[in-house]
C-alpha cells in the first residue's frame, strides 16, 4: 500500500495489472507506419526488439553508401539504384519535429522494411504496438484457437508469397540480399496464453476487438483484388481505428467499473447489477465515443482522465480490500466482476471507516497533472490516440497526401486548427469493404454507420448527403442512388474477389 502511494503508476495492484481491463502494453507515441512495422516484428521477426531497430537501420545506410562509394554491389542492381530505392522509392516521409534527425525511414509495404525503420522512438526502449494488436487479436477472437487461426492467417497475409504483385517479390528479394548483420529471417511466431474473457462472455459483450478480428479476416480475403502497396495501405487504416477504439473502450469500462465501486461504497442503498446489466452498463462498447465533424482532442483526453481516476481508484480499493484480508479473485468475466462488486459491498463498512474517498481524492489531487494528461502516462495516452488517427502532418508540404488511411484531421491550415473526425479515402475503402465482405450484393449505408459505431464511432445519416464522408463515398464510386435506401444511398462493395 505504501508502495503505491508513493508512486501509483508504477505500482498496480496484480489483480489489475493483470486483469484483460489493464491497457498492456503501455500505450505511447506512435503512427499508422509505426503500428504496422511492429506488427511485422511481432509477426514474423522474433528475435528483433524495438530498440534494434535504429541500429539496424544506421548499419543499413552505412552500408548503402559503402557500396556506392567502393561500386561495390552486393545485390541484383547498381549500388546507386539501391540508394534510390531507399531514399526515394520506399521512403516514408519526416514530420516536422523530424526533420533534424538522421534515422532510416521507410514505408512498412513489404517485411524487411520494419527491420530497419517504424520503432515508436529512435532511443531509449520504446514500447511494442505489435504486441498490442497481438492481446487486442487474442481478445478479439470468440475462442483461443480462433485467435491463434487468424495470427497465422495474418502472418502469412503479411508476408511477401508468389501470389504478391511483382514488384513486392522483387523489393523483398532485394531486401534479403542487403540484409544487415544482426537482422533475422522472416518466420512466423505463436500467441502466447494470456487471461481473456471466456468464450461465453466474448459472445454476449460488444466490444472493439471482436469487429478487429472479423475486419482482419476481410482485408486478409482483399488481399489478391489489389497491389501490395495499395492492400497496406488499407491494412493500415483498419490497424489504426482497432488499435485506438481497443484502448478507448477499456479507459471507458474501468471509468464505469470505478463509478459502480464507488456508488457501493458512498450508497448504503446500492445493489450489485445483474449479469446483464453488468455486461450492458460496465462492458459493452458505447456507441458515440467518437463522432464526425467534432472536435476529437477534448474527447481523447476526457476519455484518458476518466480511466487515469479510475485506475487510481481501483488499486486503492484493492490494496485496501487486500489489508482488510477480504476475497479477491480475478475480474476477467462477468461473474468475475460481480463477485468483486459483492466483495465491495460486503467490506463497505471497512472501507469507509478506513477514509478509502478522502484517500483517493487525495490521490487525484497529487497526481492532478497526470490526469489531466498534461505529463506521464496522460501524455502519453493523448500522442499514442492523436498521432496514430491523425493525418500526418509532413515537413514537405507536397507530401501531404502521402497519409491516406487518417481518421482524424485539421480543420484548416491553421497550426493551432483543430482536429476533426473524418475519414481519408483509404479508411472509407476500408470500412466499406469490411462492412460488406460476409455479403453479397449493395446494402444500406445504415450498415456502414452500424460496423462504425461498433468501433464507438457515431454520425448523422440524416446529414450524410452533404457531409464530407458522403461526398467521399461518392467520389469513390462507393454508392448507389436508391429512393429506397437510408439516404437515398446503396454502398457498393468495392473489390470483387
Amino acid at each position: 500500500m505504501s508502495e503505491f502511494i508513493g508512486d501509483p503508476w508504477k505500482k498496480s495492484h496484480s489483480i489489475f495489472k493483470e486483469s484483460v481491463f489493464s491497457i498492456n502494453p503501455a500505450p505511447e507515441f506512435s503512427t499508422g507506419e509505426v503500428i504496422l512495422a511492429s506488427l511485422y516484428r511481432a509477426s514474423g521477426f522474433d528475435g528483433i526488439t524495438e530498440n534494434q531497430v535504429k541500429g539496424l537501420g544506421d548499419d543499413l545506410g552505412k552500408a548503402a553508401d559503402k557500396a556506392s562509394k567502393k561500386n561495390a554491389s552486393d545485390g541484383r542492381i547498381e549500388p546507386e539504384t539501391w540508394r534510390t530505392v531507399l531514399d526515394r522509392l520506399v521512403q516514408s516521409p519526416k514530420v516536422s519535429q523530424q526533420s533534424s534527425k538522421r534515422f532510416m525511414s521507410l514505408s512498412p509495404v513489404i517485411p524487411d522494411t520494419a527491420l530497419y525503420s517504424g520503432a515508436a522512438r529512435l532511443s531509449g526502449n520504446p514500447w511494442n504496438p505489435g504486441q498490442l494488436v497481438k492481446r487486442i487479436i487474442q481478445m478479439g477472437a470468440s475462442s483461443d484457437s480462433g485467435a491463434t487461426d487468424m495470427w497465422h492467417r495474418l502472418h502469412a497475409a503479411l508476408g511477401v508469397a508468389s501470389d504478391d504483385d511483382v514488384w513486392a517479390r522483387w523489393l523483398q528479394g532485394e531486401f534479403e540480399l542487403h540484409r544487415v548483420a544482426g537482422s533475422s529471417s522472416w518466420g512466423g511466431t505463436e500467441l502466447l496464453p494470456l487471461k481473456m474473457f471466456p468464450d461465453v462472455d466474448r459472445a454476449r459483450i460488444q466490444y472493439p476487438a471482436k469487429q478487429f478480428v472479423v475486419d482482419l479476416g476481410g482485408m486478409i480475403a482483399a488481399k489478391p483484388a489489389m497491389t501490395r502497396r495499395q492492400w497496406v495501405s488499407l491494412l493500415e487504416s483498419v490497424l489504426r481505428i482497432g488499435v485506438v477504439s481497443h484502448v478507448l473502450w477499456l479507459c471507458d469500462v474501468n471509468d464505469r467499473l470505478w463509478a459502480a465501486v464507488s456508488k457501493l461504497i458512498d450508497d448504503e442503498e446500492a445493489v450489485i447489477p445483474a449479469s446483464d446489466d453488468v455486461v450492458t452498463g460496465i462492458l459493452d462498447v458505447k456507441r458515440r465515443m467518437l463522432s464526425f465533424g467534432h472536435p476529437s482532442v477534448p474527447m481523447l483526453r476526457d476519455y484518458a482522465s476518466k480511466y487515469l481516476s479510475a485506475r487510481l481508484g481501483l488499486n486503492r480499493v484493492l490494496w485496501a480490500l487486500e489489508e482488510l484480508g477480504a476475497p479477491l479473485g480475478d475480474m476477467d468475466s462477468v461473474s468475475g466482476i460481480q463477485s468483486f462488486l459483492s466483495t465491495v459491498k460486503n467490506e463497505r463498512t471497512g472501507l469507509a471507516s478506513s477514509g478509502i474517498m478522502n484517500s483517493f481524492y487525495s490521490l487525484q489531487d497529487r497526481e492532478i497533472r497526470t490526469i489531466t494528461c498534461k505529463k506521464g502516462i496522460g501524455a502519453n495516452l493523448m500522442e499514442f490516440s492523436q498521432y496514430t488517427l491523425g493525418q500526418r502532418q509532413t515537413l514537405d508540404a507536397a507530401l501531404r497526401g502521402y497519409d491516406q488511411g487518417y481518421f482524424l484531421r485539421k480543420r484548416g491550415e491553421a497550426r493551432n486548427a483543430p482536429w476533426v473526425l473524418a475519414l481519408g479515402p483509404a479508411s472509407v475503402l476500408a470500412m466499406t469493404h469490411c462492412c460488406l465482405h460476409e455479403v453479397s450484393g449493395p446494402r444500406s449505408v445504415q450498415r456502414l454507420a452500424m460496423h462504425l459505431a461498433s468501433y464507438g464511432i457515431e454520425f448523422d445519416l440524416h446529414g450524410l448527403n452533404d457531409s464530407d464522408l458522403g461526398r467521399q463515398l461518392r467520389m469513390l464510386g462507393l454508392v448507389l442512388d436508391s429512393p429506397d435506401a437510408e439516404s437515398g444511398m446503396l454502398l457498393v462493395p468495392p473489390f470483387v474477389i
